[in-house]
């Protein structure tokens, strides 16, 4: 029986990166496709002590449904860690609990997008925000980004000439996938920008904690003079994935129609998980564990970047992240990166081709490597290998 599914199935495509992790399960592959934090990093035990403190304390509440807007301490934990880091000024009536911040990002769509409407990103972006947004029928435009984050003149002049711009979603600091970080200046003009053409900007910051080196740089929310600027945070990269517990923050009368949509996509998020992480950031000292993270993830980022030096072809380019979990690759314009993926899974090596990053121009020459997941040894296999596969490969396409 044919059955009639809904325009939005004909947008919605399989994530690439779920795909290549399904052949990552495999014990014997080296991978560096998903952004995937190091699990032997989870405070395991002291989130066991923390949830029996919870249930033996609570757990009529936490076993119970709670408001949509989520725990009420966290979101002012969130709130005030945002200020102090960030730059804001928010309470806890401006946060949402979302289901990891990949939720806050579909729930944007539904509260923005109408079908034909536009977005505009930076150029690569997230490929799970494209996914995302695409889902309501918008259109893409990408911006051009170079060292310091996306070029405002070019979004400017974008901004100017087009019409039906629902949304601006970028990723400021340690961009996903690139991994750069953009510039204050760039940060203040898109404040001032969001405020003189009324468009929503998104600015989605699940890495920002994981700086290695450099100074931190105010949120682009911290300028925001007319309240047109929402933030999404996660704790799943600075404390455990498993939990899928992230925020939407902005302006109250926004993330009061958040809350609505949320209503009707799931009720609420899971209370023991908001309850347990709550408890956690009373009894112990986060600050602390995020140290031990940043330790090993620069000890991996610097491995990474070496191997890539030393046995890569001299003719890529690549970016070297002040933080978070991933550096950007950039071939000869005729190299597919698909071609050199299928090649290095036969050799047990996984990555994510960077075609599906960009919405419109899917340049197929780019690759996206992770180096938060893997230690130190396999990382220093996998991407001798890999240069490997790149070295024969250009040499043939001569």
């Amino acid at each position: 029986m044919k059955l009639n599914f809904a325009k939005r199935m004909s947008y919605i495509k399989a994530s690439e990166i779920r795909e290549i992790l399904k052949v990552t399960e495999q014990e014997d592959v080296i991978s560096f496709a998903g952004g995937l934090p190091a699990p032997e990093l989870f405070p395991i035990e002291e989130i066991n002590e923390v949830t029996q403190i919870v249930l033996n304390e609570a757990g009529t509440k936490a076993l119970q449904y709670t408001t949509t807007e989520g725990y009420a301490p966290l979101r002012e934990w969130i709130s005030k860690r945002m200020n102090e880091r960030l730059g804001t000024t928010f309470d806890k009536d401006n946060i949402l609990i979302t289901h990891g911040s990949q939720q806050g990002l579909d729930l944007s769509g539904k509260v923005f997008l109408d079908e034909g409407d536009v977005v505009l990103c930076e150029s690569p972006t997230y490929l799970a925000a494209i996914s995302a947004f695409r889902a309501y029928g918008c259109n893409f435009i990408e911006i051009p980004t170079d060292t310091n984050g996306m070029i405002m003149n070019i979004l400017e002049k974008v901004l100017s000439n087009t019409k039906n711009i629902k949304l601006i979603y970028v990723i400021p600091t340690f961009q996903n996938p690139t991994g750069k970080t953009w510039s204050l200046e760039r940060r203040k003009k898109l404040a001032e920008l969001s405020a003189q053409f009324g468009i929503a900007v998104i600015e989605d910051n699940p890495y920002g904690e994981l700086r290695f080196e450099g100074k931190p740089l105010p949120a682009i929310k911290s300028f925001d003079t007319v309240g047109n600027i929402l933030c999404t945070g996660s704790f799943s990269k600075i404390f455990c994935p498993g939990f899928r517990i992230g925020w939407v923050a902005g302006n109250k009368d926004i993330i009061r129609k958040y809350v609505l949509v949320k209503q009707g996509t799931d009720l609420q998020c899971n209370t023991i998980a908001q309850m347990t992480i709550s408890e956690y950031l009373k009894r112990y000292n986060i600050d602390k564990h995020i140290e031990k993270i940043i330790e090993i993830y620069k000890q991996r980022r610097d491995i990474a970047v070496k191997c890539i030096e030393c046995y890569f072809p001299e003719n890529i380019k690549f970016t070297h992240p002040e933080g978070g979990l991933f550096t950007w690759i950039e071939l000869p314009e005729t190299i597919s990166a698909r071609e050199i993926l299928e090649k290095c899974l036969e050799k047990k090596i996984a990555f994510v081709p960077g075609g599906s990053f960009f919405p419109v121009e899917h340049k197929e020459n780019t690759f996206r490597i992770n180096y938060s997941n893997m230690p130190q040894d396999k990382i220093e296999k996998g991407l001798k290998i890999l240069g490997e596969v790149l070295k024969e490969h250009i040499c043939k396409s001569k």
